[in-house]
């Protein structure tokens, strides 16, 4: 049920559960699918092997990006492995973006595809550093055979239902005798060793569109059938912290950022080569006294701080992108707080000229939306609980997610409803980040054992796209992108002296 409210001072939100992995505590479960749609529907997915990964003494964070536009991106052509297009001005243009976003970060090494494209995206970022670019060949873009090289409308003509294959299920997707997306995962899983047994504890990583799919993919469990789910936008930046465990073993791994992208993640594209007509933009509430970084992340129902309302006004400038009419919130005060400085931008956004006519925007208050009221009642001693790092929801105790899983499943149910049965063709939701990493977990149909493989910072925005409409697979665009916070950002390295922690 929602309440509706007035903004202060203005004037006059279902996923079909297809994916179905698993998580071990201590090994990372990859999944692969089976050789037809039929089959996987009748049996569900097939174990293809547990992988461990190697050993790690510190916290090492690897930083993903994706080589920028290349000659056969501006024209269409499908590229896969080969390697005759190059970078377009455009391109290159948005390597230096990447690169000034990195400029102040730290970076041990750097790997690279030997591809043209990526090889001279990296050369770009990494700038004047002093330490070689290591190549790797695992690294190169996923092998497309037959398809390399052919406009899209080509391949459509040439190759048919095996085309459409390729767009609609590429996991099963066949070609010259090989399943391309199944190979990627395997390459994916042989890069993870190398990179994680180089003695360094911050890496960048730069690749290509779909391998860099399996890399986040591969990292936090999840099989081929997620292809095309975790968007990689040219120079997008994707961010995986791997944490080593006291007892031993695979660390525990994170993806702190998904495709932080040099342009806005609000502006118009195609997500997974398809455009999309209905989107839920997630927004994190601002700062409070008591969920900075330094204190436990529930400080309880506290307006925003100054910090906080910065960021949320920098997210509503991010917002202006976009005609928004209503905003779903946690009648938190934060979240509200949040809101209304949303609503107060988009409303004013619309008067300037002498003849405007204010606009409306409406605040909806969902009350399932609310977490703070869940650790308040909980049993859980959090007097003493760490700080807000990246998968800090693992030390949360198994009825207190199970909890906040159940709650956020049905809000999840009710925004795919709203964004269904309104109009409108975005809901803006805002609440705290616990729960909008839950709420991502069930769009990409996971169970609560993922909820620590997620990171959200506070004044971050996270889209998910449905080129299929509300009622089919959720595209995840962006999550926790805080570029637009500006000078108030979250950096994406940080120091890697012996010892501290990410």
């Amino acid at each position: 049920m929602f309440l509706v409210v007035r903004a202060c001072g203005s004037s006059s939100a279902h996923i079909q559960p297809t994916l179905t992995p698993q998580r071990s505590s201590i090994n990372v479960v990859v999944r692969c699918s089976i050789s037809s749609v039929q089959e996987k529907e009748e049996k569900g997915t097939e174990l293809d092997s547990s992988v461990s990964f190697p050993l790690i003494r510190a916290a090492k964070r690897v930083v993903l990006v994706r080589h920028g536009q290349s000659t056969w991106n501006a024209e269409g052509r499908i590229q896969g492995s080969s390697n005759f297009s190059v970078l377009t001005k455009k391109g290159e243009s948005q390597a230096e973006t990447s690169r000034q976003m990195l400029i102040d970060d730290h970076f041990d090494a750097c790997f690279a595809s030997p591809l043209a494209r990526s090889k001279r995206t990296a050369e770009i970022i990494w700038g004047p550093r002093h330490e070689p670019i290591i190549p790797d060949y695992d690294l190169r873009e996923i092998d497309l055979y037959s398809f390399q090289g052919l406009l899209k409308h080509e391949g459509k003509e040439r190759f048919g239902s095996a085309f459409r294959q390729w767009q609609v299920d590429a996991a099963n997707f066949i070609i010259d005798g090989h399943y391309p997306v199944r190979e990627l995962w395997e390459r994916a899983r042989s890069c993870w060793t190398r990179i994680l047994a180089h003695d360094s504890r911050s890496v960048l990583v730069v690749a290509h569109n779909a391998v860099n799919q399996a890399l986040v993919g591969t990292a936090i469990g999840l099989g081929p059938e997620y292809f095309r789910t975790l968007l990689q936008s040219n120079c997008g930046v994707s961010v995986l912290d791997f944490i080593p465990r006291s007892e031993g073993g695979s660390p525990h791994i994170c993806l702190n950022r998904l495709n932080q992208t040099p342009g806005s993640p609000i502006a118009g594209g195609k997500s997974g080569g398809r455009e999309s007509s209905k989107r839920i933009i997630l927004i994190c509430n601002g700062s409070t006294q008591g969920n900075t970084e330094d204190v436990f992340p529930f400080g309880g129902d506290q307006p925003l701080n100054m910090l906080g309302v910065i960021q949320s006004q920098k997210s509503a400038e991010l917002l202006l992108d976009l005609k928004v009419n209503s905003i779903i919130s946690s009648p938190n005060k934060a979240c509200v707080g949040t809101a209304t400085i949303i609503s107060q931008v988009q409303e004013a956004a619309d008067c300037l000229g002498a003849d405007c006519v204010p606009r409306y925007v409406e605040m909806k208050q969902m009350g399932n939306f609310d977490v703070e009221t869940l650790f308040k009642q909980s049993e859980m001693d959090i007097s003493n609980f760490p700080p807000f790092q990246p998968g800090w929801l693992n030390r949360v105790d198994d009825g207190l997610r199970t909890t906040l899983w159940d709650q956020s499943g049905k809000t999840w149910q009710s925004l795919l409803d709203e964004i269904d049965e309104s109009n409108t063709e975005v809901v803006v939701a805002v609440g705290h980040p616990a729960k909008h990493i839950a709420l991502m977990g069930h769009c990409l149909n996971l169970t609560k054992e993922w909820l620590g493989s997620f990171h959200l910072d506070a004044g971050s925005v996270s889209v998910v796209d449905f080129p299929d409409g509300p009622k089919g697979k959720g595209v995840i665009r962006c999550i926790n992108y805080t570029a637009h916070l500006g000078r108030w950002s979250i950096p994406i390295t940080r120091s890697t002296e012996d010892g501290e922690e990410f």
